[in-house]
């Protein structure tokens, strides 16, 4: 199984817990020239910029540990570039879903809301 595939299932799994747990989802795959963003869905009043990494375990570190400060900044540039074109006015939170599988098969979902904010 190649890393597009593993991606695109927990990808596809972070929208399906994110629709149970209440959330629209708004855009998935979002880009621009300096940078994607796998997600972005609401819930109430808070629009969510969410970077999805999948993984079968924590053997070289936690899948949020592969969020830099560089990929963060890509996502908050991204995000603006959002938030302009949609003219939005709402509360914002960058989070990250990890999705662990075992041969396709997604065995656990760890949302981290506000995973890092603008600084």
């Amino acid at each position: 199984m190649n890393t597009r595939t593993i991606g695109d299932i927990g990808e596809k799994a972070a929208c399906e817990y994110l629709k149970k747990n209440k959330y629209k989802i708004l855009d998935c795959n979002y880009r621009k020239t300096y940078g994607e963003i796998d997600i972005i869905a609401k819930k109430g009043e808070t629009v969510s910029f969410i970077e999805v990494k999948t993984r079968k375990n924590n053997n070289y570190g936690l899948p949020c540990e592969y969020v830099t400060k560089a990929k963060q900044q890509k996502l908050i540039n991204t995000a603006y570039t959002y938030i302009e074109e949609k003219q939005l006015d709402d509360n914002y939170s960058f989070d990250i879903i990890e999705v662990y599988h075992e041969n396709g098969k997604v065995n656990k979902i760890n949302h981290i809301k506000n995973a890092f904010s603008v600084e």
